[in-house]
């Protein structure tokens, strides 16, 4: 059991048990399952989130207009219920807006 549960970290006592019957042992599930818990076998958590590994740099400061622009959408409702999105473009320089996109959407595209 204590081999099963090495190789299989991710198993628990019954998937143990269900290998343990494909090697020929016979065991009954309930004495498998106190056995599991005296050895203090449990079934171990997967890794952390990934991070980035190295320091990042800091987003360098535009200088001059149209160096660097931000897109954002933007999304609300008429009281109708019909949707619209607006697609915005800033540049970040002079904080002048310099297009905004308007899309409406049947009720068929809005579900989504």
């Amino acid at each position: 059991m204590k081999q099963v549960a090495a190789e299989r970290r991710r198993f628990g006592y019954r998937r143990v048990h269900v290998m343990l019957e494909h090697q020929g042992w016979q065991v009954n599930q309930k004495k498998l399952r106190s056995l599991y818990r005296e050895e203090k076998l449990q079934v171990r958590k997967r890794g952390g989130r990934k991070r980035a590994l190295a320091a990042r740099r800091p987003m360098l400061v535009p200088e001059r207009p149209n160096e660097r622009w931000s897109l954002d959408f933007v999304s609300d409702a008429f009281t109708d219920g019909r949707r619209f999105r607006v697609l915005a473009i800033v540049d970040d320089f002079s904080r002048e807006c310099l297009a905004l996109v308007v899309v409406t959407c049947s009720p068929e595209q809005s579900a989504v």
